[in-house]
Order: structure tokens, then C-alpha cells, then sequence
């Protein structure tokens, strides 16, 4: 059987830009390990996998959807999203003018086209007060202004996110991932301001997942949104992460959510043979 798989760039106008996700266009579920085959085939940062549910009625647009690391599963990705919508108004199997209703294991995501960029509704993330441990403060080489942390459902540490003097100082922060991937089994955050049309810039450390860096990361502005919103005063920005691929995000928080848009671009188009 073949099974259509796409490679996009999510939150990016051109290709090669952005975060780059494939995603898998399934009839019907298949097993965990066999998605994680995928996921590691791809080599990607994530993989991600969409289903249809069966129609109720006249409802439409209804997918369950499920990401892969190379190594893991995770419960939250953002551009992987982004790119799953895409690919379902670009194959046809939803028409443009409908929301796409992703099924996950962080609750229902919706997606939506504006114009040329893709809106997508998410939860807010809040953080807590923490303390950073040393030995991530040594592997990155920086010196926090501030750090808090979102915990998972299990209490244990999720996203450390971390603020840093200035825009510079994130930029030019060069980790040793090896001593990072053993400082904590958790994500790394870094930001600060932004110095010149940006709100505010991150850069994302997910060794964990078996991710150095993360070219673009929607569900670390997740968190970014609430705790910039509250430093800023400000509800909507315009935010930049600044990757070696880079790529903008539009940021708007209300309420427990957040609304992040970007653009996405298909490179490459083929089937699964397995």
C-alpha cells in the first residue's frame, strides 16, 4: 500500500526556511512502533500522523493527529500541526474555505487559513518560578535574568524557559548538547527581547527528544505568549526565532489560549511503500 507522505516548511514564506515536519496522510491508525519507524526514517524533528475520524452528521474536518521525534512520541508540536493543515487543504481532502480539528493528546487543535497564513489555536502554557540546574547553566554558558518552568502532567519538568539580557545574548549562545542532554530530561527556552522589529526572540534545546535545536517551535511559544504578554503588556506580537533556519511567528494570547500563525511551504511530495 502506499501512503501519501509530504515534507512542508512550517512558519515559512519560502522553502528551506522554517521548521521542516513530514506528514503522514493515514486511512486508518496503525501502531505506535510503526509510527516511530517513521518518525525515525524521516529524521526530522517531528513526524507527524493524520487520521480522519468518521463524519457525525454534517460535522467536517475532524482528524486525530500524533507526533514522533526520531526517538519519542511527544504530546504537544506546533509546526508539525501547521504542516498536517496544510497538507490536507493542498491534497484536497479539506476544502480551504473549513477549520481543520485536530484530536490530541493536548486536547482538540484548531487550524485555520487566513489569508496566506495558517492560524492555530492552542493552550496557553503557564510557567512557574524555578531554579535552573547548574549544569544546564554551564552547558549553555549564560546568565538568566529569569527562569520558570511548565511541568508536566507528572509534576516532573517539562520546558525550562529561560530570559536572557538581550537579543544578542541569545543569538550568540553556542551549547555543548552533550552536557545539556545530561543536565535534565527536559526541554531549554532561551529568550529575551526583541531589539529591532521583534517583541521579543527565542531559540529552543530539546536534547532530550533527540533534537539539538529546534529550528522553529510552536508549542515553546506556547509559554512564550503568556509570560511576554505579562512582561510586554501587550496581547498580540510578533516573535522570532532565531535558529540557524529561523522563522516568524504571530503570537495573540487570550484567555487560557493562544493563537499562533505562520505560513508553510511543500518541498517534496512521495508515498510510503511500507
Amino acid at each position: 500500500m502506499e501512503i501519501p507522505l509530504l515534507q512542508i516548511d512550517a512558519f515559512a514564506s519560502q522553502a528551506f526556511k522554517g521548521n521542516p515536519a513530514a506528514v503522514c496522510l493515514l486511512e486508518s491508525a496503525k501502531p505506535a512502533d510503526w509510527m516511530q519507524n517513521v518518525g525515525a526514517e524521516m529524521n526530522l524533528a517531528e513526524t507527524a500522523f493524520v487520521v480522519p475520524r468518521p463524519s457525525l452528521g454534517n460535522e467536517v474536518g475532524q482528524y486525530d493527529l500524533r507526533w514522533f521525534t526520531p526517538a519519542i512520541e511527544i504530546p504537544l508540536c506546533g509546526h508539525a500541526t501547521l504542516a498536517s493543515a496544510h497538507a490536507l487543504w493542498q491534497t484536497g481532502r479539506l476544502a480551504e474555505s473549513q477549520e481543520a480539528h485536530f484530536h490530541t493528546m493536548s486536547g482538540e487543535l484548531i487550524c485555520r487559513r487566513i489569508g496566506k497564513q495558517i492560524e492555530m489555536d492552542f493552550p496557553a502554557l503557564i510557567a512557574e518560578p524555578a531554579k535552573l540546574p547548574d549544569a544546564a547553566v554551564e552547558a549553555m554558558g549564560i546568565k538568566p535574568v529569569n527562569v520558570v518552568c511548565h511541568r508536566r502532567k507528572d509534576g516532573s519538568d517539562g520546558n525550562f524557559l529561560i530570559e536572557l539580557d538581550s537579543e544578542t545574548a541569545v543569538r550568540n549562545v553556542k551549547p555543548n548538547f552533550y552536557a545539556l542532554s545530561k543536565a535534565a530530561n527536559a526541554g531549554f527556552i532561551i529568550t529575551a527581547r526583541g531589539d529591532s522589529s521583534y517583541d521579543f526572540v527565542s531559540r529552543y534545546f530539546a536534547c532530550y527528544a533527540g533534537i539539538d535545536e529546534d529550528p522553529v517551535t510552536g508549542s515553546a511559544h506556547c509559554m512564550l505568549t503568556p509570560y511576554w504578554a505579562k512582561a510586554l503588556g501587550k496581547m498580540e506580537m510578533m516573535a522570532y526565532q532565531a535558529s540557524a533556519r529561523g522563522g516568524e511567528v504571530r503570537v495573540r494570547l487570550a484567555g487560557d489560549r493562544v493563537f499562533l500563525a505562520g505560513e508553510a511551504i511543500t518541498v517534496l511530495s512521495g508515498n510510503l511503500l511500507c
